[in-house]
C-alpha cells in the first residue's frame, strides 16, 4: 500500500471513529482510541526533547554535561563557604536536582530513543554524571560541612523536614565509607565495583538458557524442547503447558544447579556482607532497610513469621484444590500437586469455575477507555483532570507519544505525564515509570513542576480499531499511572525526596493501591464498554472479572513470603562455608512454602532479583499489605470517596520521602504499624476475597 493510501486509511478510520463516538466517548478517550497525531511542521522550530532548547540535536547532551559540572562546583564551593547564607540542605538539594535533571534524562533517553546517534550521547552523558557523583563521594570538605549541620545543627533555621533530608543526605555520603579510613574507604570502594560487577555476571547467568548434551535427556521428553545438533535447549519454565511432563521436565531441567552461578551468588553475598560490616552494620540487610518503612531486618523477619504461620492452612486448602484438579484431569488417584504445577492450575481454575474464555474481556477494555477511566477516578478523588496536549515540534523522541497535564480544579497545573505506551522495535520489553524532572519548590516560591514518562509495551492501534487491553495490562496501566500521580500529587521542598523518591518498602503503595481500584466492579463499571457497540460490560462478566485476579491468592501470597524469606536469610549473617546457597534454600522453603523443595535443582541461580533488591525483596509484600490497609480503611466502602482521596492526597502522597514512611502510615491509618497488623490486614483481604469468590461460583452452579 503507497503512503498515501496508508494515510487515507488512517484518517477514514478516525473519522469513522469520531463520528460514531462523539456522544460517547471523552475527547481523552478518542485521542487515545486512535494513532497519536502526527503533524508535519513547516514553520515552527523545534523546541528540543522534552522542551529542552539544549536538545534540539544529540550534541546538546555534551553541553548539559558540561553545564552541570561547571554549577557543580559552585554548589561545592558555596556549601563549603564559611560565608554560605543558604540552608545546607538547599544546597545539596540543589546540587541533586541538577545532577539529577542530567542524569535521569539521560538515562531515559539512552534506553528509549530510537536514534543511536542520541542513545550514545545519552550514555556519555550518563558516564560523565557518574564520574561527577564519584568525585562528590570523596570530597572530605564537602561531607564535613553537611555532617557538622547534621550533628550541630545549622547557621540557618531549618524545619523538622529540612534535618530529616539532611540525615539522607549524610546516609547517602557514608554509603561509599567517605567517612572511614583512607585504607577502609578505598576498601569499601573496591567493594561496591566488584558488587556491581558480580551483580551483573549473575543477572547475565540467570537468563541463560539451559544447554544439555542429547543424551543426558530421557528420551520420552526430548521432543518437549528445541534441539541444537547433539545439545537440548531449555529456555524456561513451560509454566502453563498442558503436557504435565513437559512442565515437569522443564522445572528439573532449567533450575539445574550451575557452579559458576553458585559462585557468582556466593561472592555477591560475602561481599555485601563485608561491605556492611565495613560501614558499621551488623548485617547487610541492616544497612539496606536503614530508613525504610520497616526499619530493621527483625522487624521484616517477624512480619514474615506472623503473615506465615496464618497463611499455612489457606495456602494448604489451595494447594489440595489443585490436587483434585490433577487428579481429574490425569487420571491418577494418588498423583500430588507439584511446584510445577501451580501456575497452571490458576489458569485452568479461571477457565473452569468462571467460564473465562481467553480474549473475551478484550474489546471492553480500549485504552481511550481506560484512560477515561483513569480520568474519572482521579477526578472523583483529587479534582484532578487528565488533559490530552499537542506537542511542539522535537518535543518527542517518537511520533507514537501522548503528553498530558495533570490539572487541579484549584490549583492549575501540577505536571506533565508522556506515554510511551506502544511497542518499537528498540524499545524495552517492560513496563514503568521514570522521574525526568522533579518537583521542588523554588526560591521565588514558584514550584518546579514533576515531568515524568510512563513507559508501556502495548500493541499499536490499527486501521481497523483502537488498542485493546488484557485484563492484567488494566491493572498494568493503573499500577504505571500509580507511580505517575504520586510525582504529580508530590508538593515536597526538597526534589530529592519528592514522590517516588521514598524508601523502597514504601514506593509501590500508591502503584499497588491503583490495582485495587482497577480490580474493583464499581470503578471498571465506569468506562468498560465495547470499543464498537459501546454497550457494557455484563454484570456476569464483571463478577467474573474481579473475582479471576484473586484466584488462589493464598498460595501466591505465600510464595511470595518464601521469597522474602530467602532473601533475609541471604543477607543476614553472610554465607556459610560449609553449605551452599542451595542447603539455604531448601531449609528455607521447607518453613515457609507448602510445596516441598525438588532435589537437584537451584532456583535460586534463577533469581535475579536478589540483584536489584538484595534484602529487599519484601518490600512488594509490604507494599501491598499497606496499600490492602488503607484500601480497606478508606476507599472499600465508596472507591470514589472524595474526603478520603483529598486526606490520602494530604497525609500520604504530598510528601514523597520528606516524611519517614513509616510515620506517615502510623499517622495516616491512626494505628501502630506492627507486625501482627500488617498480616491480619492482608489476611482479611485474601478470607474475604476468598468468600466472594465462593458465593459466585455457588451462584453459577
Amino acid at each position: 500500500m503507497s503512503q498515501i493510501s496508508r494515510i487515507a486509511s488512517r484518517l477514514s478510520w478516525k473519522h469513522r471513529h469520531r463520528h460514531r463516538s462523539v456522544s460517547t466517548w471523552t475527547p481523552l478517550a478518542t485521542a487515545f482510541n486512535a494513532p497519536p497525531a502526527r503533524r508535519i511542521n513547516f514553520t515552527r522550530d523545534d523546541v528540543g526533547l522534552f522542551g529542552m532548547p539544549e536538545l534540539r540535536n544529540f550534541e546538546g547532551f555534551y553541553l548539559l554535561r558540561d553545564n552541570v559540572e561547571s554549577k557543580s562546583q559552585d554548589l561545592i564551593a558555596e556549601a563549603i563557604s564559611a560565608q554560605r547564607s543558604r540552608k545546607m540542605v538547599d544546597i545539596f538539594d540543589e546540587l541533586s536536582d541538577s545532577l539529577c535533571k542530567v542524569a535521569d534524562l539521560a538515562e531515559f533517553v539512552r534506553i528509549a530513543h530510537p536514534k543511536s546517534k542520541y542513545t550514545q550521547a545519552a550514555e556519555e552523558a550518563c558516564i560523565s554524571i557518574c564520574g561527577v557523583v564519584e568525585s562528590l563521594n570523596t570530597h572530605k570538605p564537602l561531607y564535613q560541612a553537611l555532617s557538622r549541620v547534621v550533628e550541630q545543627g545549622d547557621t540557618q533555621p531549618t524545619t523538622e523536614v529540612d534535618q530529616h533530608v539532611a540525615r539522607l543526605f549524610l546516609f547517602d555520603f557514608e554509603q561509599c565509607g567517605i567517612h572511614l579510613p583512607e585504607e577502609e574507604r578505598l576498601r569499601v570502594v573496591r567493594l561496591n565495583d566488584y558488587i556491581l560487577q558480580l551483580g551483573q555476571k549473575f543477572m547475565n547467568g540467570a537468563v541463560q538458557p539451559s544447554v544439555l548434551p542429547r543424551s543426558h535427556v530421557p528420551e520420552a521428553i526430548r521432543n518437549y524442547f528445541p534441539t541444537s545438533g547433539e545439545n537440548v535447549i531449555i529456555t524456561g519454565l513451560c509454566t502453563n503447558a498442558e503436557n504435565v511432563q513437559m512442565r515437569e521436565a522443564a522445572y528439573r531441567l532449567y533450575l539445574q544447579p550451575s557452579e559458576s552461578q553458585e559462585e557468582l551468588l556466593r561472592d555477591l553475598l560475602l561481599c555485601r556482607h563485608e561491605l556492611a560490616r565495613s560501614c558499621g552494620f551488623e548485617t547487610y540487610a541492616h544497612r539496606a532497610l536503614n530508613g525504610s518503612t520497616m526499619e530493621r531486618p527483625e522487624v521484616v523477619r517477624e512480619f514474615i513469621d506472623e503473615l506465615s504461620e496464618q497463611l499455612r492452612p489457606r495456602a494448604d486448602a489451595d494447594f489440595a484444590l489443585m490436587t483434585q484438579m490433577k487428579r481429574r484431569e490425569s487420571g491418577q488417584a494418588k498423583v500430588l500437586a507439584e511446584i510445577w504445577d501451580t501456575p497452571y492450575f490458576t489458569t485452568q481454575l479461571k477457565r473452569q469455575s468462571l467460564e473465562e474464555q481467553a480474549n473475551e474481556f478484550l474489546p471492553y477494555f480500549s485504552l481511550g477507555g481506560c484512560m477515561e477511566g483513569l480520568d474519572n477516578l482521579l477526578q472523583a478523588l483529587y479534582g484532578v483532570r487528565l488533559e490530552n496536549t499537542e506537542m511542539q515540534p522535537g518535543e518527542s523522541w517518537h511520533g507514537d507519544i501522548y503528553k498530558l497535564a495533570v490539572v487541579h480544579e484549584r490549583d492549575g497545573l501540577l505536571g506533565y505525564i508522556y506515554c510511551d505506551f506502544f511497542e518499537r522495535a528498540g524499545k524495552p520489553n517492560q513496563d514503568c515509570h521514570f522521574t525526568i524532572q522533579g518537583g521542588k519548590r523554588l526560591p521565588d516560591g514558584s514550584y518546579q513542576l514533576p515531568v515524568v514518562v510512563v513507559m508501556l509495551g502495548l500493541a499499536q492501534p490499527r486501521w481497523s480499531g483502537p488498542t485493546l487491553l488484557s485484563p492484567a495490562r488494566v491493572d498494568n496501566l493503573f499500577h504505571e499511572m500509580g507511580h505517575a500521580m504520586h510525582s504529580m500529587l508530590a508538593r515536597t521542598e526538597h526534589q530529592h525526596v519528592t514522590g517516588t523518591r521514598c524508601s523502597t518498602d514504601f514506593a509501590e503503595v500508591p502503584s499497588v493501591l491503583m490495582e485495587y481500584f482497577a480490580a474493583d466492579p464499581r470503578v471498571l463499571r465506569t468506562f468498560a464498554r465495547h470499543f464498537q457497540t459501546h454497550e457494557p460490560i455484563s454484570e456476569d462478566m464483571l463478577q467474573r472479572l474481579c473475582a479471576s485476579k484473586h484466584m488462589f491468592a493464598a498460595s501466591e501470597t505465600q510464595l511470595q513470603v518464601f521469597y522474602s524469606a530467602l532473601d533475609q536469610e541471604y543477607h543476614g549473617a553472610g554465607p556459610r562455608q560449609d553449605s551452599s546457597t542451595t542447603d539455604t534454600l531448601r531449609s528455607v522453603q521447607s518453613r515457609y512454602y507448602g510445596l516441598p523443595y525438588v532435589e537437584n535443582t537451584a532456583w535460586q541461580l534463577r533469581f535475579s532479583h536478589l540483584v536489584g533488591y538484595g534484602a529487599k525483596y519484601y518490600a512488594y509484600l509490604v507494599s501491598k499489605t499497606i496499600a490492602s490497609w488503607i484500601w480497606q480503611t478508606y476507599f472499600e466502602a465508596n472507591p470514589f470517596n472524595r474526603q478520603a482521596g483529598e486526606k490520602y492526597r494530604a497525609e500520604i502522597l504530598a510528601h514523597g520521602g520528606a516524611v519517614p514512611s513509616r510515620k506517615l502510615v502510623a499517622n495516616f491509618l491512626q494505628r501502630e504499624m506492627t507486625p501482627r497488623i500488617l498480616a491480619d490486614s492482608l489476611i482479611t483481604e485474601i478470607d474475604t476475597d476468598e468468600s466472594k469468590i465462593k458465593d459466585l461460583m455457588v451462584s453459577r452452579s
